[in-house]
């Protein structure tokens, strides 16, 4: 008997991967909109839009790191290495994606790569896991915001809001940033300009 689940959409990996990637993409070119993945089960602390992205972006020649959070849990490391074949790095600059469970604990930008004025591409893609999009509201300007965006994530370092002026002075260079809160995400690439209210 046929099984015709194999060849829809809503059952097919490459599909939902090809979702996620899409979903990341617009995220970037519209900073602090927000999008809902189909999550994917993976072990604690992995959120199932992070475990998704992974799947989607990662492989044997992107190195991840994880904070404490993450790499204090075996079966994290265990599933990346069997879904996407990404090596592990103990040094954050030499991450294609960094992974943080603990945002309050959010390390400082420049441990991770910046790329370089040729190759701003080189950097670290730096996602961060939330409680939500709520919050003390930040204001977003920069290209794909049309004037302005009112945008709110919890919790966050305390400098949040001056760490991302300091990443955007360095553009084309700098990290982006993915927030993901359950499965939603937003992204805040080294493009935008954040202003506190």
């Amino acid at each position: 008997m046929l099984d015709i689940t194999a060849n829809t959409p809503e059952f097919d990996p490459a599909y939902e991967s090809q979702a996620s990637f899409r979903a990341l993409m617009d995220c970037m070119a519209r900073p602090g909109s927000i999008r809902t993945l189909k999550g994917v089960e993976a072990p604690t602390p992995f959120a199932p839009a992070t475990a998704a992205l992974i799947k989607s972006l990662a492989d044997y020649e992107t190195p991840l790191w994880l904070d404490a959070a993450f790499a204090a849990e075996k079966k994290v490391a265990d599933w990346i290495r069997f879904h996407t074949g990404a090596p592990i790095t103990r040094e954050p600059g030499e991450a294609a994606f960094a992974l943080i469970a603990d945002a309050c604990a959010l390390p400082d930008f420049a441990r991770f790569a910046q790329g370089t004025p040729e190759y701003p591409d080189r950097s670290t893609t730096v996602i961060v896991q939330i409680d939500g999009f709520t919050g003390d509201a930040i204001t977003l300007k920069g290209p794909g915001v049309k004037t302005t965006r009112e945008f709110a994530a919890s919790p966050l370092p305390a400098d949040f809001a001056a760490r991302m002026k300091e990443n955007r002075a360095l553009f084309p260079r700098g990290v982006d940033l993915v927030l993901v809160a359950g499965n939603d995400i937003a992204a805040l690439p080294r493009s935008v300009t954040v202003e506190e209210r």
